[in-house]
């Protein structure tokens, strides 16, 4: 039997102006099929995906939000996001509807070395 390696996903992209931030919903949902420990990390403008509400009419674009929600579906739990990215952008963490744990600098390299795999978006 194999061992499971684990799996980082770093988001980095805003929601929308390009695929990266479905691309990386995609590759997390098809990998907590297989069972294999995963997390996320939200960094730079990819905390704007963690925002309520997007309204995507305007762009023609499908709503990343629906995705999201389904992270808890499929059983991945171990949201991160950088507390220097929400202070950099002036958004309150407290807008996140998902249970995200908030890290320092010197944390986000520690989750970086904790994983077999990592994947940036």
């Amino acid at each position: 039997m194999t061992a499971k390696k684990s799996f980082l996903i770093i988001n980095r992209k805003a929601p929308y102006g390009s695929s990266a931030a479905r691309d990386a919903l995609d590759v997390a949902l098809t990998t907590s099929v297989f069972e294999q420990p995963l997390s996320l990390l939200f960094m730079d403008d990819g905390i704007l995906q963690l925002l309520p509400e997007h309204n995507t009419q305007a762009i023609g674009q499908k709503n990343l939000s629906a995705n999201l929600a389904m992270l808890e579906m499929y059983d991945i739990d171990q949201l991160y996001a950088s507390r220097r990215a929400f202070s950099e952008r002036g958004i309150d963490p407290a807008m996140v509807q998902l249970k995200i744990e908030l890290l320092e600098d010197n944390e986000v390299a520690g989750l970086i070395r904790q994983h077999d795999h990592i994947m940036s978006f």
